[in-house]
């Protein structure tokens, strides 16, 4: 599973790596963490908002830090 964070490194974006993860590995999940920080890229996901979390290329949130709980939840749909 490849965990995509779009956002060019602010706090909200350290802070939603940072839950990813924590979720990622509570669940026990194989994973791949990968920041996206270049806004060209960025808005090849049609993302408009940062942050955002993207599985396996497929967004999943923009414009808010998910808590662990809410990701989780991302991660096992």
């Amino acid at each position: 599973m490849k965990i995509q964070i779009l956002g060019t490194g602010c706090p909200k974006c350290k802070q939603l790596a940072e839950n990813a993860e924590k979720a990622a590995k509570e669940l026990n999940v194989s994973y791949e963490m990968v920041k996206v920080t270049k806004l060209d890229e960025i808005m090849g996901f049609g993302v408009m908002i940062t942050p955002a979390l993207a599985i396996d290329g497929v967004v999943k949130s923009s414009g808010k830090v998910l808590t662990v709980d809410e990701i989780k939840k991302v991660l096992n749909a």
